[in-house]
């Protein structure tokens, strides 16, 4: 899997736009179809916030974005193989490992565990009952870099 590294003076935005080039000028039809859907949901993201198509998004909020995108093949993925449809299951696999390339990468569970031993002890949680409050506490803190269900197996292990 390559790894989309963002130029440090383009914005994730003009990344896209490049990106859209290169896969039209190699006739990469499923990449140029993830890259216009990804182009297409930043620009509705952007008039659902009152701005015009023209304007940008910040990083942060672009990735925002891209997130949704892949949460939404991965429900999809699911969806397929629990209805025995392999081949559309297949086709949106192919689409997440695009939209990942444009993720950064996540944080492993064994790198996640610390920090939620540290937050543990900061903030004094013992009682099972308030593994929400730690879950919303290390999600927080870790802000994108983590997925959620790595956050709720590193939490749950803390309580076993």
């Amino acid at each position: 899997m390559i790894k989309v590294s963002y130029n440090s003076f383009m914005s994730i935005q003009l990344e896209l736009k490049e990106s859209l080039k290169e896969a039209m000028k190699a006739k990469d039809a499923v990449r140029l179809s993830v890259i216009r859907n990804i182009i297409t949901s930043v620009t509705n993201e952007l008039v659902s916030k009152g701005k015009t198509p023209q304007d940008e998004l910040s990083d942060d909020e672009v990735l925002v974005v891209i997130k949704r995108l892949a949460k939404q093949r991965k429900d999809s993925i699911d969806q397929f193989e629990k209805g025995g449809r392999a081949d559309l299951a297949e086709s949106e696999k192919t689409e997440l490992i695009i939209l990942d390339e444009y993720l950064p990468e996540l944080m492993s569970q064994d790198a996640i565990r610390p920090i939620a031993e540290a937050k543990k002890a900061e903030l004094g949680i013992d009682d099972p009952a308030k593994k929400g409050m730690l879950m919303g506490a290390i999600i927080k803190e870790l802000a994108g870099k983590a997925d959620g269900s790595d956050v709720k197996a590193v939490v749950d292990s803390l309580f076993s």
